[in-house]
């Protein structure tokens, strides 16, 4: 079971996608109350919540959002939530929560199934710099 400091979400993030490393860098640099953890689906703590969840890696492979009191959001769901956190005017995407999910997914899909081909691959998970580590769950991944 995972535990995070109170008032703290964790963004489970595909490690060796560039979309997803450059979205974690913005967040960093947009998370002006600091509410989020980062961690790696493929590091021991994504492992972790995918397993405790019983997640579907073949239907979620890019980014999940964890807190203690909510538990696991997916997908366009979670990056909305994640946007809702970063101040105006990014919180004002929040509204469309109220899209269906059917419809927001399909969209986040389509960019999911291309990020590798649009934005490229890293053989490696990112590895935070000193002045990041804070913000990383410090666990082994591949």
């Amino acid at each position: 079971m995972i535990t995070l400091p109170k008032h703290k979400q964790l963004i489970l993030f595909d490690g060796v996608c560039n979309l997803c490393n450059a979205s974690v860098q913005y967040i960093i640099k947009h998370d002006k109350n600091d509410v989020f953890l980062f961690a790696a689906l493929q590091s021991d703590t994504g492992h972790n919540i995918i397993k405790e969840f019983n997640v579907d890696t073949g239907n979620i492979d890019s980014i999940l959002l964890y807190s203690d009191e909510n538990g696991v959001s997916y997908k366009s769901t979670a990056a909305l939530k994640i946007a809702a956190k970063l101040g105006f005017p990014r919180n004002l995407l929040v509204c469309f929560l109220i899209v269906p999910p059917f419809i927001r997914n399909w969209v986040y899909d389509y960019i999911a199934k291309n990020r590798y081909k649009w934005y490229g691959k890293r053989d490696d998970c990112m590895v935070p710099t000193q002045a990041l580590k804070s913000k990383f769950l410090n666990e082994k991944s591949p």
